[in-house]
């Protein structure tokens, strides 16, 4: 289904409200997402400068005062992960002129963040733009079959140029592994962290076991561990930590692995065509990521940081995502079927009766089936249910 012009992006909302109070506006997310697009249409009067072009690049490096002073009132600064030292001079240019406008976007967050909590905190508002979410392009959603939606994944060139899917994540993935992945660590072996990557893919939607993984991986498991902060740091995989009403234990139990986009998953898996999620044998798994995934992007489109966790009790009872707000509690169950049946509300009301001292707002089944709220709704409407 090709998308015709613009599509709005529902992040907008939030960075507009945010334009009075802050004199920069960081943005980051996986590189093809549309910050640039988003950027440009949204400060259509602002200058535009690129810092994956060369010259902008070495310019930038060479003189970085004399480039940000030359830059004007207002300006995007494209990609700033290649050269995040000018960051500290926008702080003191925003310092002695308020009225500046700076937009920043970055690919990476390995180092970036960091360097605006440190240079600009207080001076920035920092959101994160994620792929293409159900809301964004619902008439696809609405009309598609799940496989077809997972397969497909979310990234915007998917539909505004119809790129075919395996074309466009075996080329993202290419570019990723030579570009990305070489610029912002030092790795030496590339085909070792390329097998690593697959064998994350495997995992998606499981507990993640650091010593099993560098094991099949040959590498140890520290290295695992800082494979993996490589793989979030360049919005390719996120993970989600238990729910402990003490807030320490969070930090202390094997967190959950997924992926921002199940159509470089499917890609990573291997699968070929929208038709092989029939029968695949991680297909629950790769439905429970597009619904993680997608809640995550309505957290992140409304400009609140994501509060997603799972509970799962040493027995294997699991809930799979728990969701706090302040002090209360919504609950949901995934599952890839079409088919409701009330033995998928089970775990939901033993932890609503588990956690009796806590208020549970939600607990609903979140599947490909009809919707009835407040038991079940179907995946294409959760972004409605999150509205209310």
């Amino acid at each position: 289904m090709k998308i015709e012009g613009y599509i709005e992006r529902s992040l907008t909302d939030s960075i507009k409200k945010a334009i009075p109070f802050y004199s920069v506006i960081v943005i980051t997310g996986p590189r093809q997402v549309g910050k640039t697009t988003l950027c440009r249409h949204l400060f259509e009067d602002f200058r535009y400068v690129n810092l994956e072009r060369p010259t902008e690049r070495q310019f930038a490096m060479d003189d970085i005062e004399g480039f940000v002073d030359g830059l004007g009132s207002k300006v995007i600064i494209d990609e700033v992960q290649n050269v995040p030292e000018i960051l500290s001079y926008i702080q003191v240019k925003v310092d002695e002129d308020p009225e500046l406008k700076y937009v920043i976007t970055g690919s990476s967050n390995f180092s970036l963040l960091h360097t605006v909590t440190q240079s600009l905190a207080g001076r920035a508002a920092l959101f994160t733009l994620l792929p293409l979410s159900f809301k964004e392009i619902k008439d696809y959603v609405q009309s598609s079959g799940i496989r077809e939606i997972m397969y497909n994944g979310f990234y915007p060139a998917i539909f505004t140029k119809e790129t075919p899917p395996d074309m466009f994540y075996s080329n993202y993935y290419s570019t990723y592994v030579e570009r990305d992945i070489r610029k912002i660590s030092q790795l030496k072996n590339i085909n070792t962290f390329e097998v690593f990557m697959h064998l994350c893919a495997g995992r998606a939607g499981t507990e993640l076991n650091y010593s099993s993984l560098g094991v099949e991986a040959g590498v140890s498991a520290p290295t695992v561990k800082e494979w993996l902060s490589l793989l979030s740091a360049s919005y390719i995989t996120y993970t989600l930590h238990p729910y402990f009403t003490n807030i320490n234990k969070r930090l202390t139990k094997s967190p959950k692995l997924y992926f921002y986009d199940t159509g470089l998953l499917c890609f990573l898996l291997g699968i070929e065509d929208a038709d092989q999620l029939m029968t695949h044998p991680l297909r629950g798994a790769i439905f429970e990521n597009l619904v993680v995934t997608e809640m995550m992007k309505e957290n992140y489109n409304s400009g609140k940081i994501p509060r997603l966790f799972f509970y799962r009790e040493n027995s294997g009872r699991e809930v799979d995502i728990v969701e706090e707000h302040g002090t209360s509690l919504s609950l949901y169950e995934v599952k890839a079927s079409k088919t409701f049946s009330k033995d998928f509300r089970k775990n939901l009301d033993y932890l609503k009766k588990n956690l009796s001292e806590i208020t549970i707002k939600d607990s609903i089944v979140v599947y490909d089936g009809e919707t009835f709220p407040p038991f079940a709704i179907n995946v294409r409407d959760i972004w409605k249910y999150n509205e209310k």
